[in-house]
């Protein structure tokens, strides 16, 4: 797969290694279902234009679309992991005062995965008393991936 220069997933996130581990995608929209997730994903990959990485993340305020790298080479697959997102941006949102059902800009949920996300990243190590929500994060191998790395948000021009 080429990948063209400019180009950079909303979020990125490396390992320890200085290794692109996550790529997200952050998007607004509300109630995205599974197939319309798959599709875009899929117009996303038959590009080229855009870095691999071994797991890739879809961002909606309501829902996060987990593939993992087993499903790297398949652009037609469903998500591993299908995550309930409201308790996650819910937080922030009333810590915000922010209504839950207010539109939310990209701005906004940037701000809000990006601080949800640094807490595994950034951490020593993952809370013993762990959210049964959360589970997938370890599920996946996602957590592991990503403790002890970096987060990069992309450069807007």
């Amino acid at each position: 797969m080429s990948v063209q220069s400019g180009y950079s997933w909303d979020v990125e996130v490396y390992n320890r290694d200085g290794q692109r581990v996550l790529a997200v995608l952050l998007k607004t929209k509300l109630n995205a279902s599974v197939e319309w997730a798959v599709q875009l994903r899929r117009n996303i990959l038959a590009h080229g234009i855009y870095p691999t990485a071994p797991y890739f993340l879809m961002v909606f305020p309501d829902r996060f679309y987990l593939w993992t790298e087993s499903d790297e080479g398949n652009d037609q697959s469903e998500p591993n992991y299908v995550i309930d997102a409201r308790p996650i941006v819910g937080y922030y949102l009333e810590k915000a005062g922010i209504p839950a059902d207010q539109n939310i800009a990209f701005e906004s949920l940037e701000i809000i995965f990006g601080t949800w996300l640094s807490k595994f990243i950034y951490s020593e190590k993952l809370p013993e008393q762990t959210d049964e929500s959360l589970q997938w994060l370890i599920d996946s191998g996602l957590y592991a991936a990503i403790a002890g790395g970096s987060l990069k948000y992309e450069a807007v021009a």
